[in-house]
């Protein structure tokens, strides 16, 4: 079994970011109608995942992935709260179409309506509804609604306890994930979602979160930012704060996922980052497409650098699909008849 905990619909069918357009433009224009959402055939849903996703998913040896709306499309840093709840609502609803065509491949994980300055009583509501009556598994959460200028309250912050208590309550898990980058100085893909994830970490070392929600599990994606890297640095940060070794401060609940597109990269993570904090991931026709011309595979074709490493049979389980397992434990439910 192999879990990839993160996959994004980046190949909806046309129509739903249409009415996404749509949107958008009666919040130019107030006197336009208030647009209708897109109406999808399942043949349209099968089209748009048969041939990407779900291909390239069987072709690499994947089994399940956990599944969310595009990430660079949830557009947080809209501050109109009716329109964050329907794009919310119509995204995760069109995710579920989905994992109900093609429940053994994929699980979904939500967007939440999160907006620029706003509260977070909608967020609760839409991850209620998605793990209660869709059966998803997960959440993304938007460290920095605003798009890039970081205006809203660190994470350890207790602005974000509501969503919290719920996560916990539900027993998912979040992924830190940030939509696109309205900051002209930092580039969506190269720059905003790699700050994101070194932020988040930093805001969790300098905070004691897990002391008041020691279950609340929280997934940095993209190999961590650059916290793997500069190890030492948050090591040393930590003692200076006066907070305790990062092993008991942040490492109980934190975990980095695989998306990280070179061998050196992968090396380096599994040589820093132990492997029950590791969770296999790919982000598969995400931001990284096409063919590295130094290897002749994919960028994201990150179960190959995975291989590479000879590990160890039982560290191999773990962040193929174990600590998937016991991140996501509402997975269990969907893995039984696939397994």
């Amino acid at each position: 079994m192999i879990i990839d905990c993160h996959g994004h619909y980046t190949t909806a069918p046309g129509a739903h970011q249409a009415f996404r357009d749509a949107q958008l433009a009666r919040l130019a224009d107030p006197g336009l109608p208030a647009p209708a959402p897109a109406a999808i055939s399942d043949d349209e849903v099968r089209e748009s995942i048969e041939t990407t996703q779900l291909a390239m998913l069987r072709e690499r040896g994947g089994d399940v992935m956990v599944f969310s709306p595009r990430a660079s499309g949830m557009g947080h840093h809209v501050t109109d709260p009716a329109t964050a709840r329907d794009w919310a609502r119509v995204s995760n609803d069109l995710v579920h179409r989905v994992t109900e065509l093609f429940p053994a491949h994929f699980a979904g994980a939500c967007q939440l309506p999160q907006t620029h300055g706003g509260p977070l009583d909608d967020a609760v509501a839409e991850l209620y509804r998605c793990v209660d009556e869709l059966g998803f598994v997960g959440c993304n959460l938007n460290p920095d609604p605003s798009g890039g200028h970081w205006t809203a309250p660190p994470l350890t912050d207790e602005f974000w306890f509501p969503l919290y208590e719920a996560m916990v309550a539900l027993d998912v898990p979040a992924m830190i994930h940030v939509s696109a980058s309205g900051n002209p100085a930092a580039h969506t893909l190269g720059a905003h979602y790699l700050n994101a994830d070194t932020t988040a970490f930093m805001q969790l070392v300098q905070g004691d979160l897990f002391g008041r929600f020691p279950t609340l599990r929280l997934v940095i994606p993209h190999g961590g930012g650059a916290v793997p890297y500069h190890w030492g640095r948050y090591r040393g940060l930590a003692a200076r704060l006066g907070r305790p070794p990062l092993a008991e401060h942040v490492m109980r609940n934190v975990f980095f996922d695989t998306c990280v597109y070179h061998q050196a990269g992968i090396d380096l993570l599994h040589r820093v980052i132990s492997a029950d904090n590791i969770l296999f991931a790919s982000e598969m026709f995400g931001a990284v497409r096409g063919v590295d011309p130094e290897t002749g595979h994919h960028w994201d074709d990150t179960k190959r650098y995975v291989d590479n490493l000879a590990l160890p049979v039982e560290d191999r389980a773990k962040i193929m699909a174990g600590n998937a397992r016991r991140v996501y434990p509402r997975l269990e439910k969907r893995l039984r008849p696939a397994s």
